[in-house]
């Protein structure tokens, strides 16, 4: 069934793809058509040594608009999309901006297009544009996984054909430094040339791997598109809510024995800032975003405020495995190791253009710690009011108790 779906998704946007060429031909031919010949010897007013003015003035002009791309961003109406699209609107960098979402946004001095990411009539809209930002991504740990792997993935692989299809010359990706994978040896930092290690699962950062193979397959089948990728470190910032800012809503924070985290974040800002530059050209390829260095698992709970609860690395995996497979915590194992194990990235394509960090890692903790007030969670899942007072003992007997349960219905069953 999905083969079929991507086979006429492939078709209709084929055809979109025809339909902007022949568009772009019958223009070019009008063009050709409509303008007279010059006529020897004769000099028009204003004419300067036999030069009009304004075919003097032209060249010029149009290297200016060159150098100053028309910039499409998806997901403009909300969270990274609006922040980004906020920020280009008023960059010099950019020439025009354009707004792409299902609904409109509250961004003035832009053009919106409405439409569906995932709908192939995305490439008519893009017949003139240079530049694609893609942001139309649901991070939300609470998503269906099926429902938000089938938006994620469609809406990348519709963008980047559609890209292609409309002639623009660069579609820049974000995804996350979450697709190095988290483990207890990996390097501190992580370079950025270290290769995606993420097992394929039903979590977000499966997703965000399935987006960036997209993309890898896309370059070799358009060589005239141009392909960057963004990797932000953890994210902190308005509109942000994701299994690792949740982890700090817990009333301690989770740590396994015999291996510290160590943090680095992210904030919007920064991504926002990095984003700019990528459109401009000033950074390509795969790139990662982040605060300087990073913070040791003690440094983050004085900052914080809050102390840790330590399980064994076993015990810990397991017991989050059989919750999710329950349906009593919304993420799958995977994710929980990105707030156990390290995964800090080392952005060294964004300083060597100059960019550097409006945030370190402490302020952008103490923005994330901010947000969280009014806010509490064990295991990733958000608790109601009435659950507020749960202890973090509570909570950690709660987990495994729950576990226990589990696995006893599950004897019955078999016994049965």
């Amino acid at each position: 069934m999905e083969g079929s779906t991507l086979a006429k998704l492939s078709q209709e946007l084929s055809a979109v793809s025809n339909r902007v060429a022949q568009v772009r031909a019958e223009r070019s031919a009008a063009s050709r058509l409509g303008a007279p010949a010059a006529r020897r010897g004769h000099r028009p007013p204003g004419d300067v040594d036999g030069r009009d003015r304004a075919a003097v003035a032209e060249p010029a002009r149009r290297g200016a608009e060159a150098a100053r791309p028309v910039v499409a961003v998806t997901g403009a109406a909300t969270g990274l999309g609006l922040a980004l699209t906020a920020r280009l609107a008023h960059s010099p960098l950019v020439g025009r901006v354009v707004a792409i979402d299902d609904s409109r946004g509250d961004v003035s001095g832009v053009t919106w297009r409405i439409v569906d990411v995932r709908d192939p009539a995305l490439a008519g809209r893009l017949s003139d544009v240079d530049v694609v930002v893609h942001t139309a991504v649901d991070y939300s740990p609470d998503s269906d996984a099926r429902v938000r792997r089938a938006f994620n993935v469609r809406g990348a692989q519709t963008v980047l054909t559609a890209a292609a299809a409309g002639g623009v010359g660069r579609v820049v990706l974000v995804t996350s430094a979450m697709v190095y994978g988290a483990r207890p040896d990996n390097p501190v930092p992580l370079p950025e040339s270290a290769p995606l290690s993420v097992d394929s699962d039903e979590s977000v950062v499966s997703d965000l791997v399935e987006i960036e193979h997209l993309a890898e397959r896309s370059a070799r089948a358009h060589l005239g598109l141009q392909i960057s990728i963004a990797r932000p470190a953890a994210l902190v910032g308005d509109g942000i809510d994701t299994l690792v800012t949740r982890h700090f809503e817990a009333p301690r924070l989770l740590a396994v024995k015999g291996c510290a985290a160590r943090w680095q974040f992210c904030h919007v800002e920064d991504l926002v800032s990095a984003l700019e530059l990528a459109v401009a050209g000033k950074v390509t390829g795969e790139f990662a975003v982040g605060c300087d260095g990073w913070l040791e698992q003690d440094e983050l709970e004085e900052i914080a405020g809050l102390r840790r609860i330590e399980l064994p690395a076993a015990l810990t995996f397991a017991t989050a495995q059989r919750l999710h497979r329950a349906g009593i915590t919304p993420a799958p194992v995977a994710d929980l190791r990105y707030v156990v194990y390290p995964w800090v990235v080392d952005c060294q394509a964004l300083r060597k253009a100059g960019w550097q960090p409006r945030y370190d890692n402490t302020a952008a903790l103490e923005v994330l710690l901010a947000q969280r007030a009014g806010h509490h969670a064990v295991a990733g899942r958000r608790l109601g009011k009435k659950d507020a007072t749960i202890t973090a003992a509570g909570a950690t007997v709660a987990v495994i108790g729950t576990a226990a349960v589990v696995r006893q219905v599950r004897r019955r069953r078999r016994g049965s």
